[in-house]
């Protein structure tokens, strides 16, 4: 089972990002649950929420403590929770953020994941250019689904034209596929891996 656990704050589209990636699973034929921790609904207050995915049934229905993957949509949430809390020895880390890790602070945090595992995604600056808004959500499944190679690029998209009809969902389909194409120019420029495979 994969577990995933993204950070963010009211009116990021944090909710609607975890169950995005449960129907991308799903339509690969996977089992998936995503559901949200709310410590306040109000907009800007932090939000959790949770994905797991695996190839059988998936009885938990707790939170997300040993997350395989930390999405964070708000790196100033470093500075109020301990968003690494809990982070696998070999997970994956994706921040939305034009800055780089040792930028952040947090270039430690990642020095403790494999090779390759933990990259930052300007979400915000993407969503902006191809939705108007700056919603990292969309672009972060992108770039999950390069990260991790656990669902494909066309699942994510397939997901996306699902709960967003028209232009919408066009604009957020191409925000995705602008994160995934970032993260595979990373990945391939430091000499990680070849994803040619997961498109």
């Amino acid at each position: 089972m994969f577990q995933v656990r993204i950070h963010g704050r009211g009116g990021q589209g944090v909710v609607t990002g975890a169950e995005l990636l449960s129907v991308a699973a799903f339509l690969e034929g996977r089992h998936a649950q995503a559901f949200p921790s709310f410590g306040s609904e109000r907009t800007g207050a932090p939000v959790v929420a949770f994905c797991r995915i695996a190839d059988r049934e998936i009885r938990l229905r707790e939170p997300v403590l040993e997350p395989d993957c930390l999405i964070v949509q708000d790196p100033t949430l470093f500075r109020v929770v301990d968003v690494f809390a809990g982070l696998k020895p070999g997970g994956f880390l994706i921040v939305n953020s034009n800055r780089r890790l040792a930028d952040l602070g947090i270039d430690s945090v990642a020095a403790r994941l494999p090779m390759g595992h933990a990259v930052t995604v300007p979400a915000s600056e993407i969503a902006q250019r191809h939705i108007g808004r700056p919603l990292p959500n969309a672009a972060l499944l992108g770039a999950f689904a390069a990260l991790t190679e656990l669902v494909r690029a066309h699942s994510v998209h397939e997901a996306i034209a699902e709960a967003f009809a028209g232009r919408i969902g066009t604009a957020n389909i191409a925000a995705a596929q602008e994160a995934f194409a970032a993260v595979v120019a990373i990945e391939q420029a430091a000499g990680v891996i070849d994803h040619a495979a997961t498109l």
